[in-house]
């Protein structure tokens, strides 16, 4: 039987694209950070201890945010403008820390003290979706004269401790603050593949109180950022150890994203399995079902079963021990082990014990990614529209679409947690229905569609289908789509090349392609 904790290896797009649509954002990549505040970043949080609740009380702020979120279907285009709530905490180098989910899509956010009868603009200046963690910055500076840092806790919780949740929950304007115990600590998923400590509060966490502090005794354990709607009283923060990885990731003016580890695994819990295995008790471990590559250099193996990350034991359900009372995935020990992008493991191998270190990165390369944060990249052809295939794109469509596309062999749905075949490749869709026009005169809609090839050329990404179309010069276009039953459409390239511009103007569209695909198309017309 496969273990629950493999579903922290493999992405699973529809789990995490119900949350991801609004909560993932432009800022990707921290911008820009003075000398002052990189040496800030450096510094640990301290604040004094007394008069704590009267610190965060002053220090909790009102986020709000005017948010576009993309259009994955009409992808020149963006959601009309909607309005965000949630919480926020100072925290030092003049910053303000709150949840990605909050601010991400954001053309303006804004920022309101307790008890202040006025807004100051900020601004985002790094994220981070996949933990969902957010910092901003303030224009007028002032505000901190007047606002200090909250002091955060270096340990995490213990359970049953009590705690107080502050922050803007929907049902009135002022300052709430909701108190219960520490429930539960568990390593568990995020978004996008990322895994992280989470701390569960029976604290009445609600829409709104994301991105507010949650505070033990005198120091904040963390920052709300979820609760279970269909349970109560079952709220989630993010803990201070996140945080503080997350501060040290961007304290270089980057955000780089957490290592993660990508290979499949099974329990070592079947009698049957530890004898095939020759693994003798007392051992231990969690088994490799499946290597996250097949390269013959890849330091894993099938079959391998890992019994140390690092130095700390890894028992038959690839769980550890952080403590007496703590015990979770050993994925925990991957963030605060891994050196130069190696995670060093102990492994038995065919009876034998043997030390390796594995390549980890921040982010699994995969042939339907998320957005992470961007607008979705498109390309204007006559009367179709491409995109890049995207784990969002994939999740809009509903539960008999989905499959729809299954029985059809859409590879939307076959390839969906793929790695790419090589280097490069991703999956091209028509992301919309035709525009109107006499040239889709008897086709059928394409939506949805993925591209196979145009005049017989297999197409690998977005970029080289606007790389083809530009360097053709035959008389007909034809493009095959690979699924079962897909109709192959041909056009006369001048007709279309000639009903593009109208086909712009009609739909009111600015630009014939997103800014990448345009680069690519215009270079090509100046080179000819």
């Amino acid at each position: 039987m496969r273990s629950n904790v493999s579903y922290l290896r493999r992405v699973q797009p529809f789990v995490f694209v119900a949350g991801l649509v609004v909560a993932i954002g432009r800022f990707c990549a921290a911008q820009s950070l003075s000398a002052d505040e990189k040496a800030a970043l450096a510094k640990p949080a301290d604040a004094p201890a007394e008069h704590v609740s009267t610190v965060v009380e002053n220090s909790v702020v009102k986020v709000f945010s005017t948010v576009r979120n993309p259009d994955y279907y009409k992808p020149w285009s963006k959601q009309a403008p909607s309005e965000l709530t949630a919480s926020g905490v100072v925290i030092e180098g003049k910053r303000i820390l709150s949840n990605a989910h909050a601010v991400l899509y954001a053309s303006q956010v804004q920022v309101q003290a307790n008890q202040a009868g006025d807004k100051v603009s900020a601004t985002v200046v790094a994220v981070a979706p996949g933990i969902d963690l957010a910092v901003l910055k303030l224009d007028d500076e002032s505000f901190f004269d007047t606002h200090p840092p909250v002091p955060r806790a270096t340990m995490l919780p213990e359970i049953k401790d009590a705690v107080m949740a502050y922050g803007y929950p929907k049902g009135g304007a002022s300052l709430s603050i909701t108190k219960g115990i520490v429930s539960r600590i568990e390593f568990a998923a995020y978004n996008l593949g990322t895994g992280g400590l989470r701390i569960q509060i029976d604290a009445a966490i609600n829409p709104g109180n994301s991105g507010g502090p949650a505070v033990v005794g005198d120091k904040m354990i963390g920052l709300a950022f979820s609760h279970l709607a269909s349970s109560e009283s079952i709220g989630y923060i993010i803990p201070c150890e996140e945080i503080e990885l997350f501060l040290k990731d961007i304290a270089g003016g980057h955000y780089h994203g957490k290592p993660t580890f990508t290979d499949e695994l099974q329990t070592l819990e079947n009698p049957a399995l530890r004898d095939f295995l020759k693994i003798e008790k007392p051992a231990s471990g969690i088994i490799i079902h499946k290597p996250d590559s097949d390269d013959p250099a890849y330091p894993l193996k099938q079959w391998d079963v890992i019994t140390k990350i690092g130095d700390t034991p890894v028992d038959d359900e690839g769980m550890i021990k952080v403590n007496n009372s703590l015990r979770v995935l050993f994925n925990y020990m991957v963030q605060k082990i891994t050196t130069h992008g190696k995670l060093p493991l102990t492994v038995i191998r065919s009876g034998k014990e043997v030390s390796v270190d594995v390549p980890v990165q921040s982010a699994r390369q995969l042939v339907i990614p998320p957005l992470a944060g961007a607008y979705p990249s498109y390309f204007v052809y006559g009367p179709l529209v491409f995109s890049a295939a995207t784990q969002e794109f994939v999740g809009g469509f509903g539960a008999s679409s989905r499959q729809w596309l299954t029985d059809v062999g859409s590879p939307l749905m076959s390839r969906l947690g793929d790695k790419p075949a090589f280097e490069g490749e991703g999956l091209v869709v028509v992301s919309s229905p035709f525009f109107p026009h006499k040239l889709s005169k008897g086709y059928g809609s394409p939506l949805g569609e993925v591209v196979k090839s145009v005049n017989g050329v297999r197409i690998k990404n977005l970029n080289h289908l606007v790389e083809v179309l530009r360097d053709s010069n035959i008389e007909f276009v034809r493009f095959e789509f690979d699924q079962r039953d897909a109709e192959t459409l041909v056009f006369p390239r001048k007709e279309v090349m000639a009903a593009t511009d109208d086909i712009l103007s009609d739909n009111d569209l600015r630009s014939q392609g997103s800014p990448d695909t345009m680069a690519i198309w215009s270079q090509a017309k100046t080179s000819k």
